[in-house]
């Protein structure tokens, strides 16, 4: 994706923003085509590292086999700002969205797969620490030869929070209110952004 000097995230941003998000789209190369997964995931950025599983005939893997080169984007707090909002009347889309360049290796053992499943299943199911996955055990260890592993070590991580930044502060700042009276869908979310990136630029705390 572009990103210009004015929408590019610093990691201290890009790091707090994923913090609340596990859901993404991983793309790979496959010599028929991109391959593109919805899909969960585990992110520890400390360890630069994402683990996620799939179903086994995924075809992700074969893609992955074929070339270990592969992306997963987030996507989130996106909005539609129309002309009439904006000086020079030219509408345009706000929404942050980091890309996680990385090299992908499928997990086939057991015991591995086991330790992903455990590892997700702490962050996402909290709740039911007793919850385990062991191999050969039931219910969930003959359940895992229908699946693969995946771990991803990050090499690139590209971060872009378009929120007219190149604008004045004033004439960003305006555009707050105006996604606060529409209230899309999204518009709590862009306008989240906005404000933060708008204090940053202000040098202040975010306000309206």
């Amino acid at each position: 994706m572009l990103i210009r000097s004015w929408d590019r995230g610093s990691e201290a941003e890009w790091r707090a923003w994923m913090a609340g998000r596990d859901f993404g789209v991983l793309a790979a190369n496959s010599p028929e085509g991109p391959v593109l997964v919805p899909l969960h995931f585990l992110l520890d950025a400390d360890r630069g590292e994402i683990l996620l599983h799939l179903a086994a005939p995924n075809p992700l893997f074969a893609a992955v086999r074929a070339d270990p080169h592969v992306t997963l984007a987030v996507t989130d707090d996106y909005a539609f700002a129309p002309g009439h909002w904006r000086e020079g009347q030219v509408p345009t889309s706000y929404y942050a969205s980091v890309q996680f360049h990385c090299l992908a290796e499928p997990v086939e053992d057991a015991a591995g797969k086991a330790e992903i499943l455990n590892r997700q299943l702490a962050h996402f199911q909290p709740e039911t620490p007793q919850t385990r996955v062991v191999p050969g055990a039931e219910p969930f260890g003959p359940l895992l030869s229908g699946l693969r592993g995946l771990r991803l070590t990050v090499r690139e991580v590209r971060a872009k929070f378009k929120y007219d930044d190149k604008k004045p502060v004033e004439q960003q700042a305006a555009m707050a209110p105006l996604l606060a009276a529409r209230g899309g869908p999204s518009d709590a979310g862009a306008r989240a952004q906005l404000l933060r990136r708008n204090a940053l630029r202000a040098g202040g705390c975010p306000q309206g």
